[in-house]
Parts: C-alpha cells; sequence; structure tokens
C-alpha cells in the first residue's frame, strides 16, 4: 500500500479511500446511481440552531429552533424561519403508520411511492453537429436520478451529481406531470442537493424522514427510485452495514454511509432509503461494482437521513452549507507502529501532512518528514501527534474528524500536541472547508 493510500484524511475531509484500508473504504469499482453522470464525497457538518418543521398529522406545522435538527415519523426538514410559530397547514392524504409498526412492502410503497419523484437535468452545450451554425448552443441531456419530497413547501432532495452542472431541472411526479424545480442549494462534500417546486401543498406527499443512529445492521429496507428510467421502481434488502466511509463528487468523504444490499442501479440515485417503518433512514447515493459490471451486485451505499436533515435545513435557510476546517492529513496510531519507532504516546493521530495555508498551517502544525513501513503499511512520521481536543483525549482519526465537524468556521480550538517527546497546547482558528480539495 503506497503513502497516499496510507493516510488517514484530516479534518478538511480529505481522504484516501482503498480496499482494505480499515472498515468499509472503497474505491475500485465505486459507480454513481444515475445515469450520464460521472461523480466522485464527506462527512456532514451539523446544523446547529437551524429552523426546521413538523406536520404533526392534525393540520398544524410548527416551526421551532432546535439545538440539533430531529424528527419523528411525521416530522420533515422545512422551514427557513428562526421563530417559533404555529400556522395552519394542508392535512396530508398520506397517512403512515404510528412509530413501532412493520410495514409491509406494498404498504410502504403505498405510501411512499407517490413523493418519489424523477429528476432530469439539462445543460447547455456549445457546438453544433451543423457545421453551418458551430456556436448554436444546445440543451442536452446531463443525467436522470430519483428525489423525494420531504415537506408541504415544494422541497426535494436528491443527490448533487444528478444536477451536478445542471442549467434546468425538471421533476415528474408519480401521475406523470412534470414541473420545472429550483435548486435551492447544493453540498457536493454530501453529495446531497435541495429543490423546490411550485405546487399547491395538498398535490405534495412529504416522505417521514427517520433517525440513521438508530440503524441496525440487519434491518430491513426497502429502496424506491427509477433505475434505467423505470418510474418508481422497489427493491427490497438488508442493511449491510454501517459506519462506511464513500467518496463525494468533490473528493471528501461522506462519513457514516449505510450499505444495503437493496438492488440500487443508474436511475436510483436520490432515491429514498426506507426502513419497516415507514421512515426515510437515507438517500441512495452509490454502488459498489467490484470493477466487474455497471450493475448492482448487491453492495450500495446511502447517505445517512441524519447527514440528509443536517445538510438540507442549511440549504433550505441559507442556499449552502459550511464546515469547519482544519487542514490535515491524519495517519492512526497503532501498537505496532508506536514499538517500531518508540514513540512517545501510544494514543492519538500521527499528522501526516498539513496543508499549505490552512489553518493548521498557520498555526504551526507539523507534518511528517519521512517514511516507515511497519507490517507492510507505509507511514508518514516525524510529525506532530494530536493527542487531545480541548480536553478530550483522541484515539483514531474518526475521532478527531467528528470533533472538527462539530465546531463552526471561525471557532477556536486548543489541540494537545506532542512533539519531539515534548507537550504543546497549540490554538488553531478554525477555517472554512474548501469546496474542493484542491480549492
Amino acid at each position: 500500500m503506497d503513502d497516499e493510500t496510507a493516510r488517514e484524511q484530516a479534518t478538511s475531509g480529505e481522504s484516501q479511500t482503498s480496499p482494505g484500508r480499515g472498515p468499509g473504504r472503497f474505491r475500485r469499482g465505486i459507480l454513481y446511481a444515475a445515469p450520464l453522470i460521472a461523480a466522485g464525497l464527506i462527512g456532514a457538518g451539523a446544523a446547529v440552531g437551524v429552523g426546521y418543521a413538523i406536520d404533526d398529522g392534525g393540520g398544524t406545522t410548527t416551526v421551532a429552533v432546535p439545538a440539533a435538527v430531529t424528527t419523528s415519523s411525521t416530522a420533515s426538514t422545512a422551514s427557513v424561519s428562526s421563530s417559533t410559530q404555529t400556522q395552519p397547514a394542508p392535512s396530508q392524504s398520506n397517512t403512515f403508520q404510528p412509530q413501532g409498526t412493520t410495514l409491509s412492502v406494498a404498504e410502504i410503497y403505498k405510501r411512499s411511492g407517490p413523493g418519489v419523484v424523477r429528476v432530469t437535468s439539462v445543460g447547455q452545450a456549445s457546438g453544433s453537429a451543423d457545421p453551418l451554425a458551430p456556436d448554436d448552443p444546445q440543451q442536452v441531456p446531463l443525467g436522470e436520478g430519483s428525489g423525494f419530497v420531504i415537506d408541504k413547501a415544494g422541497h426535494i432532495v436528491t443527490n448533487y451529481h444528478v444536477v451536478q452542472n445542471a442549467q434546468e431541472v425538471e421533476v415528474t411526479f408519480s401521475g406523470g406531470d412534470s414541473v420545472t424545480a429550483t435548486v435551492v442549494g447544493v453540498d457536493p462534500s454530501t453529495d446531497l442537493a435541495v429543490l423546490e417546486v411550485e405546487l399547491p401543498a395538498n398535490a405534495l406527499t412529504p416522505l417521514p424522514l427517520g433517525d440513521s443512529d438508530e440503524v441496525q445492521v440487519g434491518d430491513e429496507v426497502v429502496a424506491i427510485g427509477n433505475p434505467f428510467g423505470l418510474d418508481r421502481t422497489v427493491t427490497k434488502g438488508i442493511v449491510s452495514a454501517l459506519q462506511r466511509q464513500i467518496t463525494a463528487p468533490n473528493g471528501f468523504t461522506i462519513d457514516e454511509a449505510i450499505q444495503t444490499d437493496a438492488a440500487i442501479n443508474h436511475g436510483n440515485s436520490g432515491g429514498p432509503l426506507i426502513d419497516t417503518q415507514g421512515e426515510v433512514i437515507g438517500v441512495n447515493s452509490q454502488i459498489e461494482t467490484g470493477g466487474v459490471s455497471e450493475g448492482n451486485v448487491g453492495v450500495g451505499f446511502a447517505v445517512p437521513v441524519n447527514t440528509v436533515k443536517d445538510v438540507a435545513a442549511q440549504l433550505i435557510q441559507t442556499g449552502k452549507v459550511e464546515r469547519a476546517f482544519l487542514g490535515i492529513e491524519m495517519e492512526p496510531i497503532t501498537s505496532e507502529l508506536a514499538d517500531a519507532i518508540h514513540l512517545p504516546v501510544d494514543k492519538g493521530v500521527l499528522i501526516a501532512v498539513v496543508r499549505p495555508g490552512s489553518p493548521a498551517a498557520q498555526a504551526g502544525l507539523r507534518g511528517g518528514d519521512s517514511q516507515v513501513i511497519v507490517n507492510g503499511q507505509s507511514y508518514s512520521i516525524g510529525g506532530d501527534v494530536i493527542t487531545a481536543v480541548d480536553g478530550t483525549p483522541i484515539t483514531d482519526p474518526d475521532q478527531l474528524r467528528e470533533l472538527i465537524l462539530g465546531m463552526k468556521p471561525g471557532d477556536n480550538v486548543q489541540l494537545e500536541v506532542n512533539r519531539d517527546g515534548s507537550t504543546l497546547t497549540i490554538t488553531v482558528e478554525l477555517g472554512r472547508q474548501p469546496t474542493t480539495q484542491s480549492g
């Protein structure tokens, strides 16, 4: 394994994913589940204090400002308001079962199918096949995928790579009606996008959003989408694994992805992964083909719905998502590595690379200056070892990344660092994560 694949991605979100590098990290054969699109993602930031709406099933919508976005079987992200108020809302014709009730596939499809849409993106291509009009711009199809309604205000969640570079987006509902959608905002780092359509509230069927933290391996799930243009196809499977890491279109990493064996193919991108309570637990985004096929081989990945709720709330609120950024690449400390190079600590993370111009670089953090191979694994050594963040001991790169992603740009963080056997405390003012790894 080379140096690049040996490095853990830092809180910048940069990742080098490959088979065999820790549980659930893949690179070969990964395809996005939307046709005509080639793309490539990272963990979500927290939407703390962002408003959302809850349809209580009785015709009222409460807009609140929570410490963290949560939802139940009748809740969905929605409002851009930051105040608390109660106002009339149309009743939802699609009545969902009480929480805890197990639904059949047919029941899930009947209730959720009307809220799943086909998303078609169109872009402009310069040039023409007609030599007499070489500069005549043409509209060309860019991609087709899926999406689902999340509230009565007309907001729809889909994948970023489905609408990437689109100049026009069309949404088609279960009845065959098509409308032009506005792109409210996109987040390439989680491969998510929010669209908006202008339709009467009673024409919309929002899908309830669940809690992906409660999902367990072995849970039965249903995927609804438009594979190969086949409208509202339903497939069934189980949750095969949790805490997977997949790569975003901008090269960063999406954490905590849900792996499923429910059949997901081109055109399923952006569609919901639904549990037996009828609640969305993820957004279907990628498939692993093993390099032998472009179709489903039983390994698909969904962005967890808790990430979706946070990102959607921010996109509806401001049209963008901002994440804290440290700017390092990390490597884990194993007992074998600590013994082999006589590290003064046996827990923490090695800083392999400090990104030039990053907050880490400005604070004086140091990356590795030499390479060593331990048990066939290459490590960049000689850099600082981060052992604690704001007094919290650090044991692995994932923990450090999650702590930083829970902060905001501009926050100051105190890092306890071991440098050449001495313990230092270094204060870093976190920056904003760039939109691309080279940005």
